[in-house]
């Protein structure tokens, strides 16, 4: 995982899905799409089991790698992609997709 520089924090969990390619398993091109996030430069991501939780800076790198993603997808022959895209953009306090995982945790040890 990389270490971004501490400014704000944007925490996105971002899903995406091919649409009209003929087969009902989306995983090779959920893969390409991976490929194409990890290569955005300042951001962190973590792939769970129904979409990809993405870490940046800011805005504009979140929504750079939403592109790159669909960019890959199309250029697998795929006409129509799909994707929802939800943003915490917090100026407040500089979080990180653990920290908020690891705050959960804490108030459940707490029931």
């Amino acid at each position: 995982m990389m270490v971004l520089e501490k400014k704000y924090s944007v925490i996105a969990d971002f899903s995406i899905v091919p649409i009209g390619h003929g087969e009902t398993s989306v995983g090779r091109y959920v893969a390409e799409a991976i490929n194409a996030v990890k290569k955005v430069k300042g951001l962190n991501y973590k792939v769970t089991p129904m979409g990809t939780i993405l870490e940046a800076n800011n805005l504009e790198t979140v929504f750079e790698a939403v592109k790159a993603a669909h960019e890959a997808i199309i250029a697998k022959g795929v006409l129509r992609v799909e994707s929802n895209l939800r943003i915490d953009d917090r100026r407040d306090k500089l979080r990180t997709m653990d920290d908020k995982v690891d705050a959960i945790k804490h108030y459940m040890k707490n029931l």
